[in-house]
């Protein structure tokens, strides 16, 4: 249609102020509808002291810059230093409550009915899934993590030590055999996860277990990202690859419910056959998308913590000759005996593992596999004379106990002897990598025998050195040396 000689059409540029000015007239309408509706909602309550950030993202970007740059312990010390042990912000969609300290560790993990429930904000809980042990509370709570407790009990792991040990050794042979280098973070991410999924939910070695790696690695970057799914995000590629191990978890479970309906395979023998063979309070199978979302989260969590630990202690061997000769002598002792046990590691090698794992222990205090995370207020609660409001997320950090001079006297100097006699010396509720008190970690036994048994395998067949001297450390959440921990490897098999 042709346009009047008379009338001006008005450029993009004209239109661009008046375009402007409704943005920002929006803006400040959602802005202050944001205000009133925060501050109408909990006046006069004595809510902690802090600053919710920016509308709608919070401060999540700040928080995640300091995980980025390996400074979430100053993002936090910040804000004490500020606002006092406890203080209120926004984080990745959600209110939170940041607590601190002895105190609150023990409003966290100390279980039974005191409004803090398990939860996770809507990225994790998305990439977990909302059945996850993580998401759930009371009766479902308690028989998910009942399960999983009798599953990776000591006495239960026992039987996995000699299993364990030949795969650890499988699968170190598959990856470093003729080399001269490798990646610490992703041999130890792949080693952990094999062993994790052959163990824990008998996945056979493939095509399928290499896929599921791959699309693990993408769903964890996922989980403490901006909840926008959308294609190129890092949430939307997270989720993309969620659903594709969901799939890949169902047919597993289709196939080891065929089994145990056939009588191959014990309602023991995994965990999915743990879960598929449990029954809720009133006696019904749990439906298979709990099954999913419980095998996803332990999945996560044990070999993606784990294998950062392995990391670390990698990291450190190379660097500090006293303690891995210290580790290399413990370790030819196991060796001697597991020679004389026909080659194979048992539960009593394990245990001579002292000092080993000490070092461990130490490594977890500095630099914990998880930071901190969240959990929920099932109601309205108290603490520390302050009002934290249903629904909110709580937000606990390991660092506030972990390098507290009062409780770890030089916190910053790597000191293993601290853990020589720890129930005499360390207050409960201040030494936390694995949780604490009725929450802890059910798969802490299984991270301790798997760390164990890999450190041995290699230190008593290899020497390694960094090729980059003094790698930063980076977190996508969790934290790895930023260029991936490349190793020169000098092969030195021990002999006793």
């Amino acid at each position: 249609m042709d346009v009047p000689s008379n009338l001006e059409v008005p450029s993009f540029e004209s239109k661009l102020p008046f375009q402007a000015i409704i943005l920002v007239t929006i803006f400040i309408a959602l802005l202050g509808a944001y205000l009133k509706l925060n501050f109408s909602l909990h006046r006069g309550k004595n809510l902690p002291p802090g600053s919710y950030g920016f509308p709608i993202v919070g401060q999540t970007l700040t928080f995640l810059k300091a995980q980025k740059q390996n400074e979430p312990d100053k993002w936090i010390a910040d804000r004490v230093a500020k606002y006092g042990p406890v203080f209120k912000t926004s984080l990745v969609g959600s209110k939170a409550v940041v607590v601190t300290g002895q105190a609150g560790n023990r409003l966290v993990f100390s279980g039974g009915d005191n409004g803090i429930v398990s939860n996770l904000p809507k990225s994790s809980g998305s990439i977990f899934g909302k059945h996850s042990i993580f998401e759930v509370s009371g009766s479902k709570h308690k028989l998910i993590r009942g399960a999983m407790m009798n599953f990776l009990r000591p006495e239960s792991l026992q039987r996995f030590v000699g299993e364990m040990d030949l795969l650890v050794k499988q699968q170190l042979f598959q990856e470093l055999n003729g080399k001269d280098s490798t990646h610490g973070v992703k041999l130890m991410k792949r080693i952990t996860f094999k062993v994790t999924c052959s163990l824990l939910f008998g996945l056979p070695e493939g095509k399928e277990k290499d896929a599921l790696f791959a699309d693990f690695i993408v769903a964890i970057k996922g989980a403490w990202s901006i909840p926008l799914d959308l294609p190129g995000t890092v949430f939307g590629k997270a989720m993309q690859a969620r659903r594709r191990v969901t799939k890949l978890l169902s047919n597993l479970i289709s196939k080891s419910r065929r089994k145990m309906e056939e009588g191959k395979v014990c309602s023991q023998e995994d965990m999915i056959s743990t879960f598929i063979a449990l029954r809720d309070e009133n006696g019904e199978l749990i439906p298979d998308v709990q099954i999913i979302d419980n095998c996803v989260t332990l999945m996560i969590a044990s070999h993606n913590t784990t294998s950062i630990v392995l990391c670390m202690l990698l990291r450190l061997l190379a660097r500090d000759a006293e303690v891995r000769s210290k580790v290399l002598e413990e370790q030819k002792k196991a060796l001697k005996a597991r020679e004389e046990n026909g080659g194979k590691l048992g539960w009593s090698e394990i245990q001579m593992m002292k000092y080993t794992w000490r070092v461990v222990q130490e490594i977890m205090r500095m630099t914990p596999p998880v930071f901190g995370n969240f959990k929920r207020t099932s109601r309205d609660i108290s603490f520390a004379g302050f009002h934290i409001p249903k629904g909110w997320q709580v937000f606990w950090a390991t660092s506030p106990t972990h390098m507290d001079e009062n409780i770890f006297s030089e916190p910053e100097k790597f000191d293993p002897s601290r853990f020589e006699n720890p129930s005499g010396s360390i207050p409960p509720y201040t030494y936390i990598p694995f949780g604490a008190g009725y929450r802890i970690c059910p798969g802490a036994e299984f991270a301790r025998i798997e760390v164990l048994l890999i450190i041995h395998h290699l230190i008593t067949n290899y020497e390694w050195s960094e090729m980059i001297p003094n790698e930063p450390i980076v977190r996508e959440p969790t934290p790895y040396p930023a260029m991936g921990l490349p190793l020169k490897l000098h092969p030195n098999k021990i002999h006793v």
